[in-house]
């Protein structure tokens, strides 16, 4: 389905003022479907005047739709449809006397210029399905009054508002709770969601003819109150902004619309939503990441104490090859402790390997007695990690360094300099990691399958079963030795 950017380069000739324009009024027009109980369909005009092309569609919440398939992206001739071609060459609102029959249901047609800058830019079709049509309660009729208001508006060029707004996730829809308040902020009608909302917030009496702020300020603590003129120009109808009323208890989120009829200040919309049990969840979610960060930062610090404990005790020991034990196992745990304090800064539970990557390089190096002689070098990108697969392949990316620093670069390498590469490489669902040092090489009978070598071991053990994938070990391209391991990304989270 083209998008609306796409559809306004490719057919007509508005600029970039009007495409910020529509896309305004989209972000707000499902508060006019939702009082208009109709679907809403932008078209716009070809710039050929060749007709009219489908640039957006709405359907409401609060009423069956008139359209059951998208439109968007279609095109309709220049006199299929009159009432189109009227709104844009007139200017005005235009409505069928006879509805129209789709699929066995009768519709009701309206098309309303959108203005903007003194001219017409597209016109919206509001359609009516009439098989839910029926005899309007002061609820219904309070919604259609109001979408009346804001279609005439569009028309005139005064809608939508260019001001303050959220885009956040929790803004409130007619549905959750709709007031009508006239031009001095006093509540002229409140849908029965609306009342119970003040209810909550601590209303004993009723809604109908208080001043909206006023009544607001006796229910909520001033610790608790948004600033004074948030809460005058939002709640007094006078600015198209959102806000959060807090209590102790409860949390609601208030939306005002402004209206004007004649270009003159009418009164608003205002919108309500109680929020309390989301943001009830946010806390615990919160407070869920903020003790899965402590855990991580808390393994991280045991695992330092238990490196630390062990290098200790390698310095006690004469025998070289229980103290190269000991200062490799000394290496292994720094490696899982790498993989905890990243996550231990990050609310995810995935993490950037490239980070973990290059910290590996620079330890291995640092505590290697030819590591001042090796540069380690990163090519490409891991990407993040899913965290339960981050520690093996920290492990292993360990291991083979740790190998080819030692076996490279060690004392049959003559005390010569080296690099070591690591290349990094997603694509076609899986993970490639290849790491290649140009030192001495392997033994000419090395066979992988027979070493006893305990690094290796370890390696493709958490290669193979760990992470699901391939180890393959020889010679480099031009000496050396490379060391290659591809792990299926569907177990590892992806780059």
């Amino acid at each position: 389905m083209p998008s609306l950017t796409e559809l306004v380069r490719a057919h007509t000739d508005l600029d970039a003022d009007d495409v910020g324009w529509l896309s305004l009024l989209m972000a707000d027009w499902q508060i006019i479907a939702d009082l208009s109980f109709a679907d809403l369909v932008l078209w716009l005009p070809d710039r050929e005047g060749r007709g009219f092309w489908a640039g957006g569609q709405m359907r409401p919440t609060t009423g069956p739709t008139a359209l059951v398939d998208d439109v968007v992206g279609t095109f309709v001739p220049a006199g299929r449809r009159r009432m189109l071609d009227e709104a844009l060459a007139q200017g005005r609102l235009v409505r069928e006397g006879d509805p129209e029959w789709r699929d066995d249901v009768p519709v009701r047609v309206e098309t309303i210029p959108v203005r903007r800058a003194g001219r017409v830019i597209a016109v919206i079709a509001r359609n009516t399905n009439l098989l839910g049509v029926r005899t309007p309660s002061r609820l219904e009729l309070a919604y259609l009054e109001t979408a009346s208001d804001l279609t005439q508006m569009i028309a005139q060029g005064h809608f939508p508002h260019t001001g303050q707004r959220s885009d956040d996730v929790d803004a409130p829809r007619v549905g959750d709770g709709f007031l009508r308040v006239d031009a001095a902020g006093r509540v002229v009608y409140a849908s029965p969601n609306a009342l119970s909302v003040y209810r909550r917030l601590g209303l004993t009496g009723d809604l109908a003819g208080v001043v909206l702020a006023d009544l607001t300020r006796s229910l909520v603590p001033p610790r608790r109150r948004p600033d004074e003129e948030t809460l005058s120009a939002v709640l007094g109808g006078r600015a198209h902004r959102d806000t959060e009323v807090v209590t102790d208890d409860v949390s609601v989120v208030v939306r005002s619309v402004p209206l004007r009829r004649r270009g003159q200040h009418i009164g608003a919309l205002v919108l309500l939503r109680d929020v309390t049990a989301l943001r009830r969840r946010e806390r615990e979610l919160v407070t869920k990441d903020a003790t899965i960060r402590e855990i991580h930062h808390r393994v991280k610090n045991n695992l330092q104490t238990v490196a630390a404990l062990l290098r200790l005790q390698a310095r006690r020991i004469g025998q070289p090859e229980a103290r190269q034990a000991l200062e490799e196992a000394v290496r292994r745990v720094g490696s899982i402790a790498i993989v905890h304090e990243t996550l231990s800064q990050t609310v995810e539970e995935d993490v950037d390997f490239d980070e973990i990557a290059d910290r590996l390089g620079r330890m291995v190096t640092d505590v290697s007695l030819a590591g001042e002689r090796v540069r380690v070098r990163r090519v490409g990108s891991f990407g993040r990690l899913d965290s339960e697969q981050a520690t093996p392949l920290a492990m292993v990316l360990t291991e083979v360094l740790q190998n080819a620093v030692e076996h490279g670069f060690g004392e049959e390498a003559d005390g010569a300099d080296g690099s070591i590469v690591v290349e990094a490489r997603a694509g076609a669902g899986r993970l490639h990691l290849v790491v290649t040092d140009d030192g001495v090489g392997l033994p000419p009978d090395f066979d992988l399958d027979v070493s006893t070598n305990l690094g290796l071991s370890i390696v493709r053990t958490l290669v193979e079963s760990e992470l699901g994938g391939r180890l393959s070990l020889g010679p480099g391209p031009t000496g050396g030795t490379r060391v290659a391991v591809e792990v299926p990304l569907d177990q590892v989270g992806g780059a």
